[in-house]
């Protein structure tokens, strides 16, 4: 998962604070290579949940510190509060990898594998020839996007009019799931009839390695999108969108205004899948669930 303003590639109000902390400026643990302190967890918490909507919470420090801390390494600086008062003096590429820093990208294909065969249902639900759009904004590294499209041409056929956008907040990610090469590993739960029909096996140096077909390829678009900002470049609404496990990184109020955000740019009667973990039960106004984790917009 990531975001910032929609931007093609070739090819997740006030901050929330930790309940109980206090503004402590000693540092937490002794031996680290920079210092790190309760008060630079809590300008981290602000800024990410400002930038992405992300809310971290208490049990994240030894995690932000890792991973912030390669970007001091980066950046040449030498301490958390030089790093976040340069931060937020400059509006460049920066905030990027500070957004790509503090995502976390869990992924496999075709994880949660009843949602594919609900999606290959509604596809077929249709009649042949209807054009399809459909959004997945927590892309990745791209096992989803390409699970999806696999579906449509199973259900579909090969020159169905079928189109995926797939975005996500971390443009490092996007870049891995345009290339579309993957370890054997990744692919193990895949039928040796998908790999062969899908995948392009790598040979001498690429062995061990394969690469998503061009016909999954071009199916999709790639682009980063934030799902906090209100600046979704859209024109045309979607039959379906795939948003899982992304809103489990968001409060309630954030988790709302996204679910009001997808309402709009989905298609009355259009479909809406969710990770495992995720229960809108409350946004009844806008979404009837009609199965395990899968809503019908209103």
């Amino acid at each position: 998962m990531r975001q910032a303003s929609a931007t093609p590639l070739s090819k997740r109000g006030d901050p929330v604070r930790p309940a109980g902390g206090e503004e402590s400026s000693g540092p937490l643990e002794q031996g680290r290579e920079f210092a790190w302190s309760n008060a630079d967890f809590l300008r981290v918490q602000t800024l990410i949940y400002q930038r992405a909507g992300i809310s971290l919470h208490d049990g994240k420090h030894a995690m932000v510190y890792s991973r912030l801390s390669r970007r001091l390494r980066e950046t040449g600086h030498a301490s958390f509060r030089e790093y976040l008062d340069w931060l937020e003096r400059h509006d460049g590429p920066e905030w990027q990898e500070f957004v790509n820093a503090l995502t976390t990208n869990l992924t496999a294909f075709f994880r949660e594998q009843h949602h594919f065969e609900i999606l290959a249902t509604y596809l077929r639900s249709k009649p042949a020839g209807t054009p399809w759009r459909v959004w997945c904004n927590a892309a990745s590294t791209g096992e989803e996007p390409y699970s999806i499209v696999i579906t449509a041409l199973e259900a579909l056929g090969a020159k169905a009019p079928f189109k995926l956008t797939a975005s996500d907040i971390d443009s490092r990610v996007l870049a891995t799931a345009a290339q579309g090469v993957y370890r054997m590993d990744a692919l193990k739960g895949l039928s040796s009839e998908r790999l062969q029909r899908f995948f392009l096996r790598g040979k001498g140096g690429n062995a061990g390695l394969m690469r998503a077909k061009p016909e999954l390829r071009n199916a999709i678009e790639f682009m980063i999108v934030n799902l906090i900002r209100d600046d979704w470049p859209f024109r045309e609404p979607f039959d379906v969108v795939f948003c899982r496990n992304v809103m489990i990184y968001f409060d309630a109020a954030t988790q709302r205004s996204v679910l009001e955000r997808i309402h709009r740019v989905l298609k009355p009667g259009g479909m809406l899948f969710v990770g495992h973990a995720e229960n809108f039960s409350e946004s009844r106004d806008l979404f009837t669930l009609r199965g395990k984790t899968v809503y019908e917009r209103r």
